[in-house]
Parts: C-alpha cells; structure tokens; sequence
C-alpha cells in the first residue's frame, strides 16, 4: 500500500514537471512571435538588383564589429533591430520579411549576420555564416575581437565577407551537398542525444523510486520494531494479569479451604 501510494505521488510529480515546461515552451513561442511582429513593422525597402546574398555583419554584443554590402536600403537597420531582439533559447535564428531572410549565427559571444533573398533557401545562408564564423575566429580569436570598438575591423574584414559572401553565391551545389551531409550528422546525434535524455530521464525515474523505496523500507522497518516492542510490552501486561488473577484464585481457594477446615486441622 506504501509504495502504491508513493508510484502514485511520483507519477504525479513527473506529470507537474512535464506540465511547466510545456508552458514555459509555449510563453517562449508566443514571445518569438511578438518579436517577429515588432521587426517587420519596418517596411524592408530594398533599393538593388538580384542579389541572393545582400548584406552581413559581424558583432559583439550589439557591437558591430564590421559589416559589408554593394547595396542600399534599410535593410541594416531592420538586421540591427533584430540583433536587439534575438532570443536567448537557440544558438541559430531567422527572421522572414518582406520576401528577405535575416539569419543570425550566436557563437561564444559573437553574432553573425547575413541577410538574402528568401527564394535562396537557408541552407546558403548558414553556411555562409559558418564559413565567416571560422575565419573570423582564426583571425581575432584573441584579444583584439574582444576589445575592438564599431566598426574597427571592417577595413581587414569587410573584404572576406565579400569573398565568402561571392564563393557561396557561385557554388549552391557544393553548399547544398554539405549542408546534406551536416543535416545528416545533425540528425543522428540528435536521435542520439534524445535516446540519451529518455535513458537518463528513465534513471532519475528509477532513482527517484529507488528513494522512495528506501524510506518505505526504512519506514517498514521502523514500523517491525515498534510492532515488536509493543507486542512484548502487551506480552508483559498479559502475563502480569495472568499471575494476578492466578494469585487470587489460590488466596480464594486457600480461604475457602481454611474455612472449611477450621484452620489447618482438616486431617484430624
């Protein structure tokens, strides 16, 4: 019955758990949306010609650190008011606007930024961002990022963006190829880790019942040895009632018999 009820309240408990973070998840959509609201209020106005990768930026904090693009428009201004808005729940995000995507790379404080025309898909556009995120850390993975003010490397960076911004635009199969095989390596660890989470989550299960089982034990315990003095405490009282009574009975007996016998001269 202990432990029934202890299944019971720990079912309960992971039923609660599961509970919170579906609304926490929930409240963080909701508040992705909003955003996406805010920034788009902003018409996008290009002033360009076909381009499939139009602009990108490099950044500490809300430090644009050094930016590049061979057009005009307020598509900057619309990429720095994302960059104030990006969510703290994931490491990779894209804001739809306007036919245009503005993909965001966050890596170890630094965010990369490049904006596209959307009929260019995502797969470009990450990798465009993984390609700068690597050569940018190689040049400044140092001090001089760290400390550089706005705008101070864009005289030494500005030309990479355009290099990696032009190789990407002249090689989408090759892009697309590897962006397949990274998806495919993203998604078996992805199966693994999951497959990881349910078997630790199976073990702070057991673990959890294993407590339980332990204080019910415990209690059990507890419960056996008191149930055990109590019974010879009973034991005891019995057994001195018993030794009472039998004492009466023979002081009756022995009255009745001295009665009888006038004394002890019943033999004569």
């Amino acid at each position: 019955m202990l432990v029934s009820q202890a299944l019971h309240q720990c079912s309960n408990e992971i039923m609660q758990q599961k509970q919170r973070v579906r609304r926490k998840k929930r409240w963080i959509k909701e508040k992705e949306k909003r955003n996406r609201a805010e920034i788009c209020e902003a018409k996008f106005l290009p002033e360009m010609g076909q381009k499939s990768l139009i602009y990108a930026f490099v950044a500490r904090g809300t430090v644009i650190l050094a930016e590049y693009t061979e057009f005009s428009g307020n598509f900057n201004s619309i990429a720095f008011q994302c960059l104030q808005k990006l969510p703290a729940t994931s490491n990779k995000f894209t804001y739809n606007c306007d036919a245009h995507t503005f993909t965001y790379l966050l890596d170890n404080g630094y965010t990369y930024c490049v904006v596209a025309d959307e009929s260019v898909g995502r797969q470009v556009p990450m990798a465009f961002l993984e390609r700068i995120r690597d050569d940018f850390v190689a040049r400044y993975g140092g001090e001089k990022a760290a400390t550089a003010p706005a705008n101070s490397l864009n005289k030494d960076f500005s030309s990479k963006l355009k290099e990696h911004m032009q190789y990407c635009v002249d090689h989408p199969e090759e892009i697309s190829k590897l962006a397949k095989v990274k998806d495919q390596v993203s998604e078996v660890k992805g199966v693994m880790m999951e497959n990881i989470e349910k078997v630790l989550d199976r073990g702070e299960k057991i673990e959890l019942l294993v407590d339980k089982t332990h204080n019910l034990h415990e209690q059990a315990q507890d419960f056996r040895s008191a149930g055990t003095k109590i019974r010879r405490k009973m034991w005891l009282q019995n057994m001195k009632i018993k030794l009472i009574v039998l004492g009466i009975l023979v002081a009756l007996i022995l009255i009745i018999v001295l009665s009888v016998c006038h004394g002890f001269n019943c033999g004569k």
